[in-house]
């Protein structure tokens, strides 16, 4: 054992002869090198006496609060010039959103997670990662904090504002809702998928360089889906992020789809969960389903 915990201290893997990285399945009796959180429960009254709980909702509040600063400023930037070759244009706005996020995740991981995202929330939750009410005191924060920095933006420049969409998430012209609503979907379950994969207990103690590596893939995941359907949406896939900028702009074209930015999302954070729950981790192998004496 002394071996094997020197391992999961330094990262390094020890592997069979001919097993591939990364393709080691878990069987029955194998032995882990790693401590798998237990699941959370869904009411911890403690929390809501707790300093820590507050402090990480604060940290929501301000990391959503500067996304949507950044990112509608961005938007509207290129929005704005006649001349799409004069702006940062799609490929700027998508690094923007990427980018906020790697910074943003890696700055406020240690403090709450670093979700900035109530879908994100709301797939963890369903994986038992944290508990309701820490759920939905997240997801409150960042539509506060969504809303604050879009009406900053405005207040910065209210007639471009009004002019330009405020950022606003809308189902583009030649686009049915079934598509923008699918494009959501895959979006944030290809989002979803990559926080439950970089963040994995499993992954972290095993190679010592994954949670100092956790913020680039994630925010590179929000870097290609926006590259991939800023044409159809004006990429959503964070609800608060479509709730906040339509809040503040507050005209009927932000409304009239708005549906679609929290049913995509939480349908495709969903999916996440589930896959990673029952693929990627396995929870039917490790519980008792299958070593009951009724399965044959």
């Amino acid at each position: 054992m002394e071996g094997r915990e020197e391992d999961v201290r330094v990262g390094a893997n020890r592997y069979a002869e001919g097993q591939a990285i990364g393709t080691s399945a878990p069987t029955f009796g194998e032995e882990k090198d790693y401590q798998e959180p237990p699941p959370a429960q869904l009411f911890e009254a403690a929390e809501l006496s707790s300093w820590s709980f507050f402090r990480a909702g604060i940290a929501e509040f301000v990391a959503t609060f500067l996304f949507l600063y950044v990112t509608v400023l961005t938007v509207m930037g290129v929005e704005r010039s006649s001349n799409k070759c004069a702006t940062v244009g799609v490929q700027g706005i998508a690094w923007a959103f990427g980018g906020m996020i790697f910074a943003l995740v890696y700055s406020t991981a240690g403090i709450s997670g670093g979700h900035i995202n109530p879908a994100v929330t709301f797939g963890l939750l369903l994986a038992r990662k944290l508990s309701l009410v820490r759920a939905v005191w997240y997801m409150l924060m960042q539509c506060m904090g969504a809303a604050c920095g879009a009406w900053v933006v405005k207040s910065f420049q209210k007639s471009q504002f009004e002019r330009l969409g405020g950022g606003t998430n809308t189902v583009s012209s030649g686009y049915t809702n079934g598509v923008a609503l699918g494009a959501e979907i895959l979006g944030t379950f290809f989002l979803v998928y990559t926080v439950f994969s970089a963040t994995d207990a499993k992954r972290s103690a095993r190679d010592s360089h994954v949670p100092v590596l956790a913020p680039l893939p994630i925010g590179f995941a929000v870097f290609l889906v926006h590259l991939a359907t800023i044409p159809i949406t004006g990429t959503g896939i964070n609800p608060a992020r479509s709730f906040g900028a339509a809040l503040i702009y507050d005209r009927a074209q932000a409304w009239d789809d708005h549906w679609i930015f929290w049913v995509g999302p939480f349908t495709g954070a969903a999916l996440a969960a589930m896959y990673h729950q029952l693929v990627m981790r396995n929870v039917f192998f490790k519980s008792n389903f299958f070593k009951s004496k009724y399965i044959v």
